[in-house]
Formats: structure tokens, C-alpha cells, sequence
């Protein structure tokens, strides 16, 4: 890409970025470091403070690059948006943590170098999960770890339906459990399909698990997907209050103690603890049995583009030190993700058997912007989450919501 193109296409993006963040374009924070020994690194993990094992590691991995890291942490959403204007001001941080779909915003804007540019090993990467960060056969990143969904269960309330949950390993089966619990007078299932991006989330299991494509929102399967969710709520398996929860909200529920399953992520492992009932997990099912691909959560650490092509060197070591493996090791357990790499998830799952069925989940798990998707995902997205609120607030049927979904995909 010329000079000339990839500063077209960062203005192009960074008129986005200006719409969203008022008054922050010029915050000192983009203005670099003073010190040439100094490498900047931004995160998405304002909650970790300079006292926290992660800025440890960040500055223990500075240490060995031969440079000192002035880290700064950002909310996701601001994160995105001051990467975008620092890169068109050309500014960037050294290092940059993104959320892996933002990879392919920043890819397509040119603000991002390529593992060919800079020499970063991924091939110890699970394929998959590197998927989340690839576009047109390049890769502009290495994941730092991945969460994603499974089903919770209360084994108080299988125990008392008479279910095992052993044998919940399809749609079939997992209707058929949610009956049962029902007919003990009990709830069956709560998870979000509030209409935003955590809608479309926790869709795409289903989605995905029917056999379903995102370039094809308005398949047979796909409307299998939502009629699944719709039939559940007529049938009183599921509560209408779906429609409105957040992931939060939805983990609410589930903790009263009322709901047999509910479909959430490993960052509710340390909450789960603190249930006044006993738990389990499953992964989410696949309409014909075994695992359905859930949408990968986590970040990427990529290499923005400098003007000083020197800086890559001791960037790659830094991002390096950052992903091997006794420091993912530690860096996942804090973030409470399951690692990018085999060897690792193996270690996770044997210092932990409850995150057995979390690497499971995370082997079967996609990209959401995989398929070389990129930045139409989140135009498709919107469209998903739509047909859901459609459908299951009894607007249109599956089929109707989906086509219009579809529709609406290929005209944005």
C-alpha cells in the first residue's frame, strides 16, 4: 500500500472516529514518548493497575526487550477509536491490544504491520483463534488468549428433573431437558439477545451449530437457529426477558437459582464460584450433537505502523515475551482466558479440570470476523441481531426477520 492510499484510508476511517470520541483527537496521550528507549503500549484493561501482575509482566517483558514500557489502558470503545486517529496523525504506540474483531478495522486502514513485516512467530497459534486476526492471506496480530460460551448448569434442578446432563449433547436432547425441568415447575434456559453486538454473540453458537453461514443469513438453517429460540419462548422455556438482558442481566437470572442452563462466557468462572448452588458446564450444542462453534471473545497484541521502521525490532521481542507460553500462562489465567496455544490450554485444564470444558469450547470456537469477513461482520451483525429482536418479539416469523436480514446485509 503507498504512502498516499494508506493515509486516504485512515482519514476515511478516522471520520468515524471523530463521530464517536468528541473532544479527545488531540489528548497528550498520542503524542509519543519523549525517550527513544521509552515503547508505548496500549490495552484494552484500565481495570489492571500499575500494582497488578499484568503491568508486572509488561514491564518485566520491557526489561527483556532492552526498553521501558509506558502502558496505558483504555475502555475497548475508546481504545479502537484513539488507535485509529493516532494512526492517521502518525503516532501510534508501539504495541498495541486490540479486541480481535477491531484487527481487521485497523488492517483495512493500514495502521497495522503484517507478522511478515515484523517477524512475529504465530505458528504455535491455534488456527482458529489466529483466524480472528487474518484478512486477504495476511495475519496482523497474535491472540493473548480467547474466552467464549458454553451452557452453565444448576445441578440441583437437572438432579431433581431427572436429567443428566451428560446426555444434553444436542438440540433435541436439550429441548427435551428443558421439558422436563418444566414440568418440575422450575425454569429452563436464560441467555441475551438484547438487540447489540452481545445479541448477535450469543446467536452465533446456534447459528454457527446449525450448519449456518453469515453470508447467508436467510438459509434453512439459519432459520432453524431462530426458531429454536423463538419455539422456546412460546413454549415458556425460556423467558421473554431474553429479549432485553444483557449478558449481566442474563447471569442475574441464572443466579437466583430458578434457571436450569444459561449460555455465558468464562469471565462469570469467579462469579459462578459464589452460586448458592452447586454448577456445571457444557459446551453449547451443535443441532446434530458434539460442540458448536462458538464466537471467539479475547485480543490480539499487533505491531501498529511506525515512521521510525527501527522501533519493530525490539517490538517484536516485546510482543514476543508477552505470548510465549509460561507468560500466557500467567497473563491468561489473570484475564481468566483459555490460551492460544495447545500446550498451554493442556496445562490450563490440568491445573484446573473446570476449564475442560472451556478449552473445548475455545477448540471448536470461530472468528467472527473469520471467513474473510473482516470489516463486513459488523454490517451483518446488525442485521442478525434485528431478525432476533423481530423474531422473538413475535414481529415476524424466523423466516420473514431472516430474509429481511439478509436484505438489509447486502444493501449496508
Amino acid at each position: 500500500m503507498t504512502g498516499l492510499n494508506r493515509r486516504r484510508r485512515l482519514a476515511a476511517v478516522a471520520v468515524i472516529a471523530l463521530a464517536a470520541v468528541t473532544g479527545s483527537a488531540c489528548s497528550s496521550s498520542t503524542d509519543g514518548p519523549a525517550d527513544e528507549g521509552a515503547y508505548l503500549v496500549w490495552d484494552p484493561y484500565p481495570q489492571f493497575a500499575d500494582d497488578s501482575e499484568w503491568v508486572a509482566l509488561l514491564k518485566k517483558c520491557g526489561t527483556s526487550a532492552g526498553v521501558t514500557v509506558e502502558r496505558t489502558g483504555y475502555d475497548t470503545t475508546d481504545l479502537t477509536n484513539k488507535a485509529l486517529l493516532a494512526a492517521q496523525q502518525g503516532n501510534s504506540p508501539d504495541v498495541l491490544i486490540v479486541d480481535n474483531p477491531v484487527i481487521s478495522t485497523l488492517a483495512e486502514a493500514g495502521a497495522l504491520t503484517t507478522t511478515d513485516d515484523n517477524k512475529l512467530d504465530v505458528s504455535a497459534m491455534e488456527k482458529n483463534l489466529l483466524g480472528a486476526g487474518q484478512s486477504d492471506g495476511k495475519t496482523y496480530g497474535v491472540p493473548i488468549g480467547a474466552n467464549t460460551l458454553a451452557l452453565y448448569y444448576n445441578k440441583d434442578l437437572l438432579t431433581a428433573a431427572g436429567v443428566d446432563p451428560a446426555t444434553v449433547t444436542d438440540w433435541t436432547s436439550l429441548t427435551a431437558a428443558l421439558t422436563k425441568v418444566k414440568a418440575k415447575g422450575k425454569k429452563g434456559i436464560t441467555f441475551s439477545a438484547i438487540g447489540t453486538e452481545e445479541g448477535s454473540f450469543q446467536f452465533l453458537p446456534w447459528f454457527w451449530g446449525s450448519g449456518a453461514q453469515l453470508t447467508s443469513l436467510d438459509s434453512p438453517q439459519a432459520v432453524a437457529a431462530l426458531t429454536l429460540w423463538t419455539d422456546w419462548l412460546k413454549q415458556g422455556h425460556a423467558p421473554n426477558s431474553v429479549i432485553n438482558n444483557t449478558q449481566t442481566t442474563s447471569w442475574q437470572e441464572f443466579a437466583t437459582g430458578d434457571y436450569a442452563f444459561a449460555e455465558n462466557g468464562t469471565w462469570q468462572l469467579a462469579n459462578a464460584e459464589k452460586l448458592p448452588f452447586a454448577y456445571g458446564t457444557i459446551p453449547v450444542p451443535a443441532s446434530a450433537g458434539g460442540p458448536a462453534p462458538a464466537p471467539t471473545g479475547g485480543e490480539f497484541v499487533s505491531i501498529p505502523v511506525q515512521k521510525k521502521t527501527s522501533r519493530y525490532e525490539r517490538s517484536q521481542k516485546l510482543v514476543t515475551c508477552l505470548t510465549n507460553a509460561d507468560n500466557l500462562l500467567t497473563t491468561d489465567t489473570t484475564l481468566s482466558y483459555v490460551a492460544p496455544v495447545a500446550a498451554v490450554q493442556e496445562r490450563q485444564a490440568t491445573a484446573d479440570p473446570k476449564l475442560k470444558v472451556w478449552v473445548e469450547a475455545v477448540r471448536a470456537a470461530k472468528g467472527r470476523t473469520g471467513d474473510n469477513l473482516g470489516t463486513k461482520y459488523p454490517k451483518i451483525s446488525e442485521s442478525l441481531w434485528t431478525a432476533v429482536q423481530a423474531a422473538l418479539s413475535g414481529g415476524k416469523s424466523p423466516q420473514e426477520a431472516l430474509t429481511a436480514a439478509q436484505t438489509a446485509a447486502s444493501t449496508r
